[in-house]
């Protein structure tokens, strides 16, 4: 974190530099999340209070069926309106509850900053777009008749976990802000890494595990792991179009 440099005192205008007292190192803040992440956190958030204390229970079913993605409206289930182009996408800022909307919270943080910071902010919403679209189409191709809401951020998130593999996890604080570091690895690289086999090796064990209807405590809906999947097949990916700075990595890489 950059901080203005001292201003000299006229009383000490002849003081050597090895005079003066030396300066506390400057420090990085606790929470130094890019503006773009705070932004989706707030906005998730904010509107997942908004529904549990402004709006009716009539008002908060309506907001669902109109920004939710649901499957069934595209199957010839509903009449096709303007709120079918707008499900697709809006449906990532809803949540099923808190528990949902705090685990999602926690990962966009975690996961959202390295990657915001490492390709800035227009294509990381951009990436979000597309790895929140990627996801429900999994979900619809294997739900095409699914009745039920679809909602929450997993889909774009799973899609930053995807994308942190291509990196082999690996981060650069150098700037004063962790930024995935080095070139985007290629695939066959991705999975000479041990780091990053074993991540993507637990994650899809965990997203198996769901499938087979062992969920999470504490959520109150049904976790959609297919539109997990989709997200994190898009990012995997799709990462290298995102990315701004490096050429792929076809060799192991450093520290794999």
């Amino acid at each position: 974190m950059s901080h203005d440099p001292a201003q000299p005192d006229s009383s000490a205008e002849y003081e050597t530099p090895a005079s003066q007292p030396p300066r506390p190192p400057a420090r990085e803040p606790v929470f130094n999340l890019p503006r773009v992440v705070i932004a989706l956190l707030a906005i998730c958030v904010g509107l997942h209070l908004i529904r549990m204390y402004l709006l009716s229970d009539r008002q908060d079913f309506e907001l669902i069926v109109r920004f939710a993605f649901i499957p069934l409206r595209y199957s010839g289930g509903y009449d096709i309106d303007i709120w079918a182009f707008t499900g697709p996408w809006t449906y990532a800022f809803l949540h099923g509850g808190m528990a949902h909307l705090v685990v999602n919270m926690v990962w966009l943080a975690a996961f959202g900053s390295p990657l915001a910071n490492r390709i800035g902010t227009g294509r990381f919403l951009a990436f979000w777009v597309v790895t929140s679209l990627a996801a429900v189409a999994l979900h619809y191709v294997l739900h095409p008749a699914d009745a039920a809401p679809l909602v929450g951020a997993s889909g774009a998130i799973s899609g930053m976990m995807g994308a942190a593999a291509r990196f082999g996890f690996k981060i650069d604080r150098a700037e004063g802000k962790a930024a995935f570091a080095g070139p985007v690895l290629s695939i066959p690289a991705v999975f000479r890494s041990r780091a990053a086999v074993t991540f993507v090796g637990v994650w899809m064990v965990i997203n198996l595990l769901m499938g087979l209807g062992i969920g999470t405590p504490g959520m109150e809906s049904r976790i959609a792991w297919e539109a997990h999947i989709g997200g994190f097949l898009a990012g995997f990916l799709l990462v290298r179009v995102f990315d701004r700075r490096q050429p792929v990595l076809r060799g192991p890489g450093p520290g794999t």
